[in-house]
């Protein structure tokens, strides 16, 4: 459009920053930069095992989750492989599936949430060698408690991996975490340092998994794909768990601040786990996609999901008063402009 957005709400990035911590870090590693990072990347394997409780053969670092994803559908769905997720999810998986010429099969969503129940049940049917599951889950926000994320793992067919995506998970209740085995064979669980740790620009993700798909990974990874400096900050944020702490506060009083737009012009945002809110317009896909066009026309930046019956909704990330402000001010008006 030639100008800056006025806010940048739609990428369910932190508009709260990373650690100072962090940022030091950043800038003292800028200056050996003319180094190739860590191809092991070591001592952020060994940080993460630590704050998990696991052994670093448990852990594999990348470019953010979505490189993650890459080299597990690379590894384990080759042509016409059966891979199973959920329509609307996340579509960045489907792109690897479709990239490695695997079969992607989909299921709906149910009340809003991901259907555990029919996502192993389609698994079952088809064979699948991965399913897909976000938990928080985008584009929703929504969640399943540990328990019922657990039994999906105890019910998946013999030969299934669970891709469990726990992007947002440093931002959910503690009772959405599952207590899975790191030896567990059944489930890798992504995890990343966008969301909570305000990383998103240096593409810093992790998983934990059992040892010997962890290794599996070094077969096709990219293997100086971490640079000195993204090791570097990662490390720091870790390190500093009150600045997350104080980014969960700043999310939750955000949460309630978008709740409290939408309720005040009419529409009803859904309960969330996750650094944004999903609000429902109450109509249908094109009337939630006209919405979405005069938000970004008045300078605001959203996105919606985009498959119906989600597609009745706008997707908010959280952001600071002032961010607020401009949702306060132009939600109503595009919401008159699309009549």
């Amino acid at each position: 459009m030639g100008r800056p957005f006025r806010a940048r709400l739609g990428a369910n990035e932190s508009r709260f920053g990373p650690s100072p911590q962090a940022m030091a870090a950043m800038a003292q590693a800028a200056g050996e930069a003319w180094m190739y990072g860590d191809p092991e990347v070591h001592d952020l394997r060994h940080a993460i095992a630590a704050h998990h409780g696991v052994t670093p053969a448990h852990v594999v670092v990348g470019e953010g989750i979505d490189g993650l994803l890459g080299v597990l559908v690379r590894l384990l769905a080759g042509p016409g492989d059966p891979v199973v997720t959920s329509a609307g999810a996340y579509p960045t998986f489907n792109f690897h599936v479709a990239g490695f010429g695997a079969v992607l099969h989909r299921v709906p969503y149910s009340n809003d949430r991901e259907d555990p129940q029919a996502l192993v049940a389609k698994a079952r049917e088809v064979g699948a060698k991965l399913v897909y599951f976000a938990n928080p889950d985008n584009p929703m926000g929504t969640w399943h408690d540990a328990a019922t994320v657990e039994a999906m793992v105890e019910a998946l067919p013999d030969g299934t991996l669970l891709v469990l995506d726990e992007a947002y998970v440093d931002l959910a209740p503690a009772g959405a975490v599952p207590r899975i085995a790191a030896d567990d064979p059944r489930v890798i669980r992504m995890r990343t340092f966008s969301k909570g740790y305000g990383l998103a620009g240096l593409r810093v993700g992790y998983a934990l998994a059992a040892p010997a798909l962890v290794r599996a990974f070094d077969k096709v990874r990219n293997h100086f794909g971490m640079g000195r400096v993204a090791q570097a900050g990662a490390m720091a944020a870790l390190a500093d768990q009150d600045w997350l702490a104080q980014v969960q506060g700043k999310v939750a009083v955000a949460r309630d601040g978008i709740a409290g737009i939408a309720a005040a012009n009419g529409l009803r945002a859904l309960p969330s786990a996750t650094n944004f809110v999903t609000v429902d317009c109450g109509r249908d896909g094109d009337f939630a996609r006209a919405v979405l066009r005069e938000c970004i026309a008045r300078g605001l930046f959203i996105r919606m999901p985009g498959v119906a019956p989600l597609d009745r909704c706008i997707r908010i990330s959280v952001g600071t008063e002032a961010d607020l402000a401009v949702l306060a001010e132009v939600l109503p008006q595009a919401l008159a402009a699309a009549g």
